[in-house]
């Protein structure tokens, strides 16, 4: 013990050594930069920083499907620009959106997160939608997204559009507490050669190769391959499971044909091994299991998009995509294909009414694989079928200035029918650069096979010599879960250095999902003879939350940008007069931080050099045994050229590893403190 308290002073005292002359060379840059003349102004371009003034002029996709300005957006709207993720140093997708004030993400592992909005935070969340290119990766399985396969080269994300509150009446189920759209580039903006490569302790070894070309006749493309492989992180027990290892390959080709029509082919193809806990019962020799094994996903999507300008303010939008999912973890498998079809049509209606309507379809047949006796999909093969229909119209009034959007989603679905999603959203400009909105919203998160078809078998000890079991069935009286959401916000550009954008919401939860305890029963069958306690998946629990996120951006001096965040949660769940569930509540409230606070620093230095770095405060979690914490990452980058740019990164670097999320199954994986390098060079890319 006194060893390792001699090593841990040791390793503290050359940290801090180590930031001392970090902060000593920061000093002298900037002490140079402020006594250089104005000619780095040349340099500085190469950085395509956007200015504060630009913010509101961002066009977004994700809230109505067609661009629209952020100034004219009646719902919470952040995004993470190219720029934004780059100096992040983010690797991965959910890291980038720790940048987004009110989206809760939370490593659970080394290849596992949770990544939720406005609370309900869980591995697999439930409420959140999540797109990649319009693209749905929300699985009808478990109700989530798997993150661990959502891999994108991050170089050719254009923008991550982030909706917190819900977008039902656009996008359907599942759009509940938020939406998350990853939007690549397109093949024009990606000509010639990119290759990037880098590696470090956990972040062991990553590369991405691209090339991109075109001809005159507005014909683009881009092909890719991608891999990477990371280490475990920190185990205070149990083995080192974690380790995780992806090759993925893919294409985009985007074809403008005159000024009216766009054509869009994309298709990625990707494997994965990906280390796992695992655990489940056993009947011949009654106990718990827990296996480490690895988790084999494979996969690949096919998706294309056409869409024709008819006119000033009118058009319309084709889509559809294949996408096949084989994921095997070591106590179940599932194949999947999901064949989708969307149309939208766009058009300005007397009195400059911005119409919008559309059809989607979407057909999902899936064969379950069970590997244990004790976990059950039944029926094992299944077809998830959503039909929809959507329509909205926005009615501007007083010269523009206030306008009233409203609209409804009509969609039937194969577990509970006919959903109805319907908003009204309320925008005022009283100025070009300063907008208040407000919005009621209803939007519902369907079932999936998880609340209907899932028989799961755990154990739960043994009392007089009796083995007792606790199994949870799936419910085929299982409801929506629904959601009426009261939002407000207001931005607005304050100076042109300073930017500023509130919003706020209070949320009206009913029917969500809950256990029923049951009598208990005896089994005799498979022996030995045991006792059943049995778990109905019901909707037993209602509530509300609410809360705040404020998001200013100051930008006091031109070689210095400062974003800080602040997000405040409140959740007041409780059960149904009829629900007897002991702990889902205590979960819930138990697993989303109160308060969340992040600060951005981005600094410009002479000689082509980037100093960024990240503070972020995360509340408890008390269900998931995880105290508060505060860490910051770290990025050093250098443009050696026009063409080539070197970082040095580094993660959680306040302490040697933490928790942020709860073990599933056992007890936390601890977060590491980390570093890697990563190199880029680019040929002619636009």
């Amino acid at each position: 013990m006194r060893y390792q308290s001699c090593q841990s002073v040791s390793r503290t005292i050359v940290f801090i050594r180590q930031l001392l002359v970090i902060a000593l060379l920061l000093v002298a840059l900037i002490s140079d930069s402020m006594a250089e003349p104005a000619s780095n102004e040349g340099e500085a371009e190469t950085l395509r920083q956007m200015s504060l003034a630009d913010l509101g002029n961002v066009e977004v996709t994700t809230v109505s499907k067609e661009p629209e300005e952020v100034w004219k957006t009646p719902a919470a709207v952040f995004v993470l620009t190219q720029e934004d993720i780059r100096r992040s140093g983010a690797t991965s997708i959910p890291e980038a959106l720790r940048l987004v004030p009110g989206v809760e993400v939370a490593q659970v592992d080394s290849d596992h997160w949770s990544v939720s909005i406005r609370g309900f935070g869980a591995i697999l969340a439930s409420k959140l939608l999540v797109l990649i290119d319009g693209r749905s990766v929300y699985t009808p399985l478990f109700a989530g997204v798997y993150w661990q396969v959502q891999n994108t080269p991050i170089e050719d994300i254009e923008r991550i559009e982030v909706i917190r509150g819900p977008g039902g009446t656009i996008w359907g189920a599942n759009a509940v507490d938020g939406i998350i759209n990853i939007i690549t580039k397109n093949a024009r903006n990606t000509h010639g050669t990119l290759v990037s490569t880098g590696g470090g302790d956990v972040d062991q070894g990553l590369g991405t190769v691209r090339y991109g070309g075109g001809s005159d006749r507005g014909l683009n493309y881009r092909v890719y391959g991608m891999g990477f492989t990371r280490g475990p992180d920190f185990h205070p027990e149990g083995p080192n499971f974690d380790d995780w290892r992806m090759g993925q390959a893919g294409f985009r080709t985007d074809w403008e044909e005159g000024a009216r029509d766009a054509f869009t082919v994309q298709g990625d193809i990707y494997r994965e091994i990906a280390g796992e806990a695992s655990q489940y019962a056993l009947y011949s020799t009654p106990s718990q299991v827990y296996v480490y094994g690895n988790g084999q996903f494979t996969g690949g999507n096919l998706l294309a998009r056409w869409k024709r300008t008819l006119n000033a303010g009118s058009d319309l939008q084709i889509q559809a995509y294949f996408d096949r999912t084989n994921h095997f973890e070591p106590e179940f498998g599932e194949t999947r294909d999901t064949f989708d079809v969307d149309f939208l049509h766009h058009l300005t209606l007397p009195r400059q009414q911005d119409f919008l309507w559309g059809l989607g379809i979407r057909i999902s047949p899936a064969n379950d694989i069970q590997t244990v006796p004790t976990i059950a999909f039944l029926p094992y093969k299944l077809t998830d079928e959503v039909y929809s229909g959507f329509a909205q119209d926005t009615i501007p009034l007083f010269n523009h200035r206030l306008s009233f959007t409203f609209g409804s989603k009509l969609e039937h679905n194969n577990y509970t029918g006919f959903e109805v999603q319907p908003s009204g959203r309320l925008l005022w400009t009283p100025t070009p650069q300063q907008s208040f909105w407000g919005a009621v919203t209803r939007a519902v998160r369907t079932p999936s096979r998880i609340d209907e078809d899932i028989q799961l078998t755990d154990f739960g000890g043994i009392e007089s010599g009796l083995p007792i079991y606790l199994r949870v069935y799936g419910n085929h009286q299982f409801h929506s879960e629904e959601l009426v959401a009261y939002e407000a916000g207001y931005r607005t550009l304050i100076k042109s250095h300073f930017y500023i954008d509130l919003a706020a919401f209070f949320n009206d939860y009913n029917d969500l999902y809950s256990f029923q305890v049951e009598a208990p029963f005896l089994e005799a069958s498979p022996a030995p003879a045991h006792a059943v306690l049995p778990l109905l998946t019901s909707n037993g629990i209602h509530g509300n939350t609410k809360g705040f996120e404020i998001m200013p951006d100051w930008k006091p001096v031109s070689w210095w940008q400062f974003r800080p965040g602040f997000s405040h949660l409140e959740m007041e769940l409780e059960n149904k007069a009829t629900s007897n569930d002991p702990t889902s509540v205590a979960g819930y409230e138990g697993s989303s931080p109160r308060n969340q606070f992040v600060i951005q620093s981005l600094v410009n230095l002479p000689r082509r050099l980037e100093f960024d770095q990240t503070y972020r405060y995360v509340g408890a979690l008390p269900a998931q045994t995880v105290a508060s914490y505060q860490t910051m990452d770290a990025r050093v980058g250098w443009h050696i050229t026009k063409q080539m740019e070197f970082s040095v990164n580094g993660r959680n670097l306040l302490q040697p590893h933490f928790a942020q999320f709860g073990g599933d199954p056992g007890g936390p994986v601890e977060v590491k403190r980390s570093v890697y390098a990563n190199l880029v060079w680019r040929s002619n890319e636009k």
